[in-house]
């Protein structure tokens, strides 16, 4: 009785596992439980295994009534809009770390947020130049 569910199951999803092999989307697993199909797969990216569940909200919009999947991918290297935004600010004449802080962050005393995020130009709190550009954290 379970071959013959997962034969009708596996008929139904044929596009999605067609898909899969496709897209070099690797099968890790392929059975029925408890009325459902189970599909275990992994993608190269995050991209790929969206595109399976495309592939599966074609075939059936209400998928969750006969199937459970589960398609992993890899992270691979952030994109930029993962990244966190880098503010800069280039030092002009009458400038203090402390007229910066208060500028980005509303408080004086925060200057020491900017001056450990500049440790590779600044050796000193005090002494910045005009034209430096300074990262501003978050």
């Amino acid at each position: 009785m379970a071959d013959q569910a997962l034969e009708t199951l596996k008929t139904k999803y044929q596009s999605v596992l067609n898909f899969m092999q496709q897209s070099d989307v690797q099968l890790q697993n392929l059975h029925v439980a408890q009325g459902k199909l189970v599909i275990r797969g992994h993608a190269k990216t995050k991209q790929a295994a969206d595109q399976v569940w495309n592939q599966i909200k074609l075939v059936d919009a209400n998928y969750a009534a006969d199937l459970m999947a589960e398609i992993g991918y890899d992270m691979g290297p952030p994109t930029p809009a993962d990244l966190p935004k880098q503010r800069t600010y280039t030092v002009v004449k009458g400038d203090t770390l402390s007229s910066i802080a208060k500028e980005f962050y509303g408080k004086p005393s925060e200057y020491n947020r900017i001056f450990a995020a500049n440790g590779d130009q600044l050796t000193d709190p005090d002494k910045i130049k005009v034209g430096q550009v300074l990262k501003i954290p978050d």
